[in-house]
């Protein structure tokens, strides 16, 4: 014979089942880009006028953003490919890093690639779009996400410039409470040159990503030979990729560090814009860090 007590949970029981309601612990969300990380790769130290170095993603993650850094060059090596590979129909899985002198260096010098690496992401692939070849000072394009996607990385390539040429901007739209969606490249010549020359912008794009936003920084303006900013993702959010600009030098500036940090067991969350004068300016300018950024 049930007591009252037990004849009561019975009723609470046929009742919970009858109007469908199930009764479960509480889950955290889940993360915008699981098993984020940050791999590097760098190429060997020499005096050659070119280095190379891809970093890939490990196991099956795949690429969501990029980054570089040239080592003991210091204004006088310039980034010719941030190239992701991948396309319109396959997912990004590394970075390829190339570099030319722009001048004659007898140092040793290195380059090295960083590749931001998270579980598979749906709908992940790389877009292309390639500016007019000619010998015009300046180059831009824009590459775009298709349809509904978001931009979760960037990248770029000089096609024929081979270290006379550097790229002023790589910069993502968006905000800070907009899904950035595209990517455009501008490139000016360092010295002038007669070779006809392009560049092409790379967008690394995915499906609509929760909480994804592009955040900036913009460094002190000022006529020093160097300058470094850093840009940081919001409370709560992590790196996915990141973009770059600099304002005011038009081709007397190189992107020496577009570096995001993390490492291999740790999700980046900021990148580090830094950049050198490859020829003495007098007036001032700045360098812009972006960071885009999702929900961690």
């Amino acid at each position: 014979m049930r007591t009252t007590t037990q004849a009561r949970a019975f009723v609470l029981v046929l009742g919970l089942v009858a109007t469908g309601a199930v009764l479960v612990p509480a889950s955290p969300a889940s993360a915008a880009v699981p098993g984020l990380v940050r791999i590097a790769a760098t190429s060997v130290s020499s005096s050659a006028d070119f280095h190379s170095a891809t970093a890939t993603c490990p196991g099956a993650k795949v690429l969501t953003g990029t980054g570089y850094e040239l080592n003991g060059v210091t204004g006088e090596g310039v980034v010719d490919d941030l190239r992701p590979n991948g396309g319109v129909a396959t997912a990004p899985t590394s970075v390829t890093v190339g570099a030319y002198e722009t001048e004659a260096f007898a140092g040793n010098w290195s380059v090295t690639a960083y590749a931001i690496c998270a579980n598979p992401l749906p709908g992940l692939v790389r877009i292309s779009t390639v500016s007019v070849s000619d010998s015009a000072d300046f180059h831009s394009t824009t590459a775009t996400c298709p349809g509904s996607k978001v931009l979760t990385g960037t990248g770029y390539e000089l096609n024929g410039a081979t270290g006379e040429a550097v790229v002023d901007d790589l910069r993502p739209n968006g905000g800070v409470a907009t899904a950035p969606t595209s990517v455009t490249a501008g490139a000016y010549e360092a010295d002038a040159t007669a070779l006809n020359w392009s560049v092409t912008a790379y967008a690394i794009c995915a499906n609509p990503l929760p909480g994804l936003v592009r955040a900036s920084t913009i460094g002190a303006s000022t006529s020093l030979d160097f300058r470094s900013v850093v840009a940081g993702c919001p409370a709560g959010k992590v790196l996915t990729g990141a973009g770059y600009e600099l304002n005011g030098v038009t081709g007397e500036g190189i992107v020496d560090d577009f570096r995001p940090n993390g490492g291999v067991a740790t999700a980046p969350t900021t990148v580090d814009s830094g950049a050198y004068e490859e020829d003495a300016v007098a007036n001032n300018w700045s360098d812009t860090a972006y960071a885009i950024c999702a929900t961690a």
